[in-house]
């Protein structure tokens, strides 16, 4: 089975020790694959598509920086493992990146319910993001999070069309605060073809 059609387990984790010889390592491979694992829509919008090493080296990082030990390891694999892709699915993380505060907070004021927005098209077949539920994005005064965790469920026939290529693929936000779209690079479509099945 791939890896990225499993979960992470405890006995993936490597000990505090080890990881302290080898994380500067693992970061500067994930780095480069990283690259190839992204696609910024309009001027704030960013997604970062994961899979079993994004997440492993997610978690390997949250148990170094925060030191929780054996308590920790659950938390972590419960929190990062619904974000692997399961085989028929791309997940990514979005995020809205902006760097000065008040524009930051009036720009997501205005775009409640974005995570029901944003969808992959490869041609003319439309894949839409379900969001994870594990709470509420949008607060009730109409303000989005700055971070979302996004699942785009596939047909077997959707999937095909994505792994052969050919298709143009575009990543889209289509809400009446933030509208805009990006087509999805080659190279990018080739790293994200081995998340699915």
């Amino acid at each position: 089975m791939p890896r990225e059609t499993r979960s992470i387990s405890p006995a993936d984790i490597l000990p505090l020790d080890v990881w302290a010889g080898e994380r500067v390592a693992h970061r500067k491979a994930l780095s480069a694959r990283k690259k190839n694992r992204r696609v910024a829509i309009g001027p704030h919008a960013t997604l970062y598509f994961e899979n079993w090493d994004t997440m492993w080296y997610q978690v390997q990082e949250m148990l170094w920086i925060e030191k929780g030990g054996e308590d920790q390891v659950g938390d972590e694999l419960a929190a990062y493992n619904p974000m692997i892709p399961k085989g028929s699915e791309l997940t990514a993380t979005l995020m809205f990146e902006i760097a000065d505060e008040a524009k930051r907070r009036m720009i997501l004021g205005a775009l409640g319910g974005i995570e029901d927005c944003i969808s992959i098209s490869i041609g003319s077949e439309r894949v839409k993001a379900v969001s994870e539920t594990d709470l509420d994005r949008t607060t009730a005064d109409g303000k989005t999070s700055s971070v979302h965790f996004l699942h785009f469920p596939m047909t077997p026939a959707q999937a095909t069309a994505f792994k052969t290529g050919g298709a143009d693929i575009l990543v889209r936000i289509d809400h009446p605060g933030y509208g805009h779209a990006a087509i999805m690079g080659e190279a990018v479509r080739q790293e994200l073809a081995g998340d699915l099945d």
